[in-house]
């Protein structure tokens, strides 16, 4: 074998600059910065699947049970109030957005975020009605640390959280 052969390594070289302890950095310092100086928390509700009757063919359930409340710091943009005509009358809408801080979720409040969840903002209930993972960090495919939540008012009588 020549000496200008290429051979195949038998492993990957490891990453040049993303390592444990530059997540690990990173989730330090997006929590200090969401609690400390953000400060915004929702209170989120999250699905019983253990006591909701889920339908057994579309996986849906009419009632459902939510668990107790937990304290989640966020991002939340209030993005107003939206007044639709309709053929039954005039309705208005309110939508938030919450970014959620992924590994604080997960691996400290062992919190998973999903559609058909609530969450209280102020004296409002908002039900999750689509869910996002828009940012890598340092464009590392495998290490996503936002999840964006979209929620819509709930209607009165929607959700009762007693």
């Amino acid at each position: 074998m020549a000496d200008n052969e290429w051979k195949q390594p038998d492993a990957p070289p490891p990453p040049l600059f993303i390592g444990d302890k530059e997540k690990r950095l990173v989730k330090q310092i997006n929590d200090e910065v969401v609690e400390r100086i953000v400060g915004q928390t929702v209170l989120y509700y999250p699905i019983s699947v253990e006591h909701s009757n889920f339908h057994e063919t579309y996986g849906e359930a009419i009632e459902k049970s939510f668990l107790p409340p937990i304290r989640v710091y966020a991002l939340v943009e209030w993005e107003g109030i939206i007044t639709e005509t309709g053929k039954f009358g005039v309705d208005r809408k309110s939508t938030i957005t919450v970014h959620f801080h992924k590994r604080r979720l997960t691996e400290d409040q062992d919190l998973f975020v999903r559609e058909g969840d609530f969450v209280l903002f102020g004296s409002i209930f908002y039900e999750i009605t689509q869910l996002d993972e828009p940012k890598l960090l340092y464009g590392e495919p495998t290490s996503r640390f936002e999840i964006v939540a979209k929620c819509t008012r709930a209607r009165e009588g929607k959700f009762n959280a007693k």
